[in-house]
């Protein structure tokens, strides 16, 4: 596990402030964000995230329901929606897909362990 890895864990399992996780990901350049949506995404469907998991995940990530992320994940077969939102393009939207799917692998990992 490289230090981006042991980052992403730690973020998902709460022993990291979710602040400290923007702030790192604000600084990366959008090949490096990119990587990380996409490895978030792959981890995310790795532990199983269910559509049960789409109603705490937004309100974890402290997303409106009409943001962007939040509605794709929404509507749909959750891995599909995962992938286009690990795809979003805009900073702002990226910084909340990045959140999203923290909280969504926070759960459905938690979840998987117990």
């Amino acid at each position: 596990m490289n230090r981006r890895d042991v980052l992403l864990n730690e973020l998902a399992q709460g022993l990291r402030p979710t602040s400290e996780g923007i702030e790192w990901f604000d600084g990366l350049g959008y090949e490096e964000q990119s990587e990380v949506l996409l490895f978030l995404r792959h981890h995310c469907v790795h532990a199983r995230a269910a559509a049960e998991d789409v109603p705490e995940s937004i309100r974890r990530a402290g997303l409106r329901p009409t943001h962007t992320p939040a509605v794709l994940i929404s509507k749909g077969h959750i891995g599909e929606q995962l992938g286009k939102i690990a795809g979003l393009a805009p900073p702002d939207e990226r910084r909340k897909a990045f959140r999203l799917l923290i909280a969504v692998l926070s759960i459905a990992d938690a979840r998987r362990r117990d």
